[in-house]
């Protein structure tokens, strides 16, 4: 099993499996109760006006449903989605490609759109706004611009880095919505829907003890439930009892906490190698052996809301709680060395 189980997780394509258990309606949607209610709110507004919806931006971490809760809204309003990410638009004209196709009322989503390159995001302003495309034809003396009219379209962009947004493109957005992680009892709730799509044997403990180690997180819970399906129709014929949950899941390196062996190894990196810190992001990354980038977008929020490590200007601290995890004994207080003195 590899060492960064949830950072496969959370970046792996969706299989067709994953579309199966992905909800269809805002009614079979569990969890994010504000996010929702507000969407729709929003969608019941405009079908009452015969209105195209607002642009809307959707942040937070990686697998929170922010891709599901886009296509939700394209049913709810009976429009077509049409998706893309920040990569894949390289330049003006793939960008002007996916605007022109668009129709009334369409729905264009945009994953990752923190990502869109500078001189892209000048194209989507007027877009966005006024509806409308400036497109520059040849370069030089001959050089001439066009507008092209567009129609009346909904953008949904979903980012898991909020803060590279820029100001111009984040105030373009009518919503804006955060997901958050989802507590124990919501995931066991997502779990017990996916077995009953998959035709599983699970009891409510056995939901539980999944919902608790898939770090708020329902992509990772249902690719565990799928993993604790095979260990458990391999060697219980197929019942998934809570007993049976633990033991698929010490299997491959999840400890009740939810940690993984990359969170483990973040943590005693910390605490022997950087005395508890505080250690900059990227002296931490070389340490362990880890992208800069997948430690503050996959492993960090989670030890930081676990209350295993805090983020301060000075860089990463390890808490209290790291060191119990581990198995470390506690540094010295320095105001009881101080008194000391």
């Amino acid at each position: 099993m590899s060492e960064s189980y949830f950072q496969e997780t959370v970046n792996s394509p969706e299989t067709p499996e994953d579309l199966t258990l992905r909800p269809p309606g805002f009614d079979d949607f569990h969890g994010q109760e504000k996010v929702t209610a507000r969407l729709m709110l929003m969608v019941e507004a405009a079908k009452q006006r015969d209105d195209v919806l607002e642009h809307v931006l959707l942040s937070g971490p990686p697998g929170l449903g922010k891709t599901t809760l886009a296509n939700i809204v394209a049913t709810a309003v009976g429009s077509t989605l049409h998706t893309t990410s920040g990569p894949q638009i390289e330049k003006a004209g793939d960008l002007a490609g996916i605007l022109t196709n668009l129709q009334r009322g369409d729905i264009l989503f945009i994953d990752e759109i923190h990502r869109l390159h500078p001189a892209i995001e000048e194209y989507l302003y007027p877009a966005m706004e006024d509806y409308r495309l400036d497109i520059i034809i040849d370069s030089g003396p001959s050089a001439r611009s066009i507008q092209l009219q567009l129609p009346k379209f909904t953008l949904i962009g979903a980012t898991t880095r909020s803060g590279m947004l820029t100001s111009p493109l984040r105030s373009r957005f009518g919503l804006t919505n955060r997901l958050d992680y989802y507590t124990g009892e919501q995931l066991a709730v997502i779990i017990t829907r996916s077995a009953s799509i998959l035709d599983l044997n699970l009891n409510q403990e056995g939901a539980l003890v999944i919902a608790s180690r898939s770090r708020g997180t329902p992509r990772i819970a249902n690719n565990l439930l799928r993993w604790v399906r095979d260990y458990a129709q391999v060697r219980h014929k197929g019942k998934i009892t809570a007993d049976v949950a633990e033991a698929a899941l010490v299997m491959i390196e999840i400890d009740k906490d939810g940690l993984d062996e990359m969170d483990t190894r973040l943590l005693e990196a910390m605490i022997h190698k950087f005395n508890g810190g505080p250690v900059g992001l990227s002296s931490l990354a070389v340490a362990i052996g880890e992208d800069a980038s997948t430690l503050e977008e996959v492993h960090e929020p989670f030890l930081i809301m676990q209350g295993f490590v805090k983020r301060t200007p000075r860089g990463r601290v390890a808490m209290p709680a790291a060191y119990t995890k581990i198995g470390a004994d506690l540094p010295p207080d320095p105001t009881e060395q101080q008194s000391l003195l």
